[in-house]
C-alpha cells in the first residue's frame, strides 16, 4: 500500500474539524463499503462520517476506486505475504500447509475489514477483477501445497486437492461472518481450532 500521507486539516481550514491521514480515511472507507456495498458509497458519505470535507479525502486519494484498490492490495499482499515466509516455503508440506493456513487465519482477524471486503467481491470493476485474480492466485498456491502434502502422506489421498483447498478456505473465510474481535476465542485459539479441525477432524480418537 503507498505511504501514509501525513496529517492535514480538513474543511479548507476552518476550525473545529480534525485531520485525518491516509489510514483513517481508509478505514472509515473501508467500513462503509462494508456496510452499504462500494457502488452505494459515495465520497459525500464518507466526508460525512470522518466529518470533513470531500476535498480533504481528495487530498489523499484520487477517489472511491482509489480507495477501494488500497483496501483490497493492503489484504491481499498480507495474504501473499504468508507464502513468501521460509515456513511456508520450505520442510515437511504438512507443516507448511499449516503455517499458511494458520497465518490466514492470523490475516483474517488482524485485518477483518480489509479481508471482509475482499471476500464480498462481486468482480463489478476492474479494480475488483484484478483483486479477484490475485485471490485466485493465492487459492492456486495454496492447492498446490495441498497436493504436496497429500503426495507425501501427510494427508488423505481419496480427496481432490481443489476440492479441499475450497472446503479449507470455506471454513477460513466464514469467520469474517462471525468473529468479533476482543470476545472470548483468541486469534491464537481460533487459528489453533481451524488446524485441529482441518488435520485431525470432529471425532474423537478410538
Amino acid at each position: 500500500m503507498s505511504q501514509t500521507a501525513p496529517a492535514r486539516s480538513a474543511g479548507n481550514g476552518r476550525a473545529g474539524r480534525e485531520a485525518y491521514d491516509l489510514a483513517a480515511v481508509l478505514n472509515i472507507a473501508v467500513a462503509a463499503f462494508n456496510d452499504h456495498g462500494y457502488e452505494a458509497t459515495s465520497m459525500g458519505m464518507l466526508a460525512q462520517r470522518l466529518g470533513t470535507s470531500k476535498s480533504a479525502i481528495y487530498y489523499h486519494v484520487s477517489g472511491k476506486e482509489d480507495l477501494l484498490r488500497l483496501a483490497l492490495d493492503r489484504a491481499l499482499s498480507e495474504l501473499e505475504l504468508v507464502l513468501t515466509k521460509e515456513m511456508a516455503r520450505s520442510g515437511d508440506a504438512g507443516d507448511r500447509l499449516r503455517f499458511v493456513l494458520r497465518g490466514a487465519v492470523e490475516v483474517l482477524v488482524k485485518d477483518l475489514p480489509y479481508v471482509t471486503l475482499l471476500l464480498r467481491l462481486r468482480g463489478n470493476t476492474e479494480v475488483e477483477r484484478q483483486a479477484l485474480a490475485r485471490r485466485r492466485e493465492f487459492d492456486r498456491a495454496v492447492a498446490e501445497l495441498v497436493e504436496q502434502a497429500r503426495d507425501d502422506g501427510s494427508l488423505r489421498a481419496d480427496i481432490d486437492a481443489r476440492t479441499t483447498t475450497r472446503l479449507l478456505f470455506g471454513m477460513i473465510n466464514s469467520i469474517v461472518e462471525w468473529y468479533r474481535p476482543g470476545g472470548p476465542i483468541t486469534p491464537e485459539r481460533l487459528a489453533d481450532d481451524v488446524i485441529s479441525v482441518a488435520f485431525d477432524g470432529l471425532a474423537t480418537a478410538r
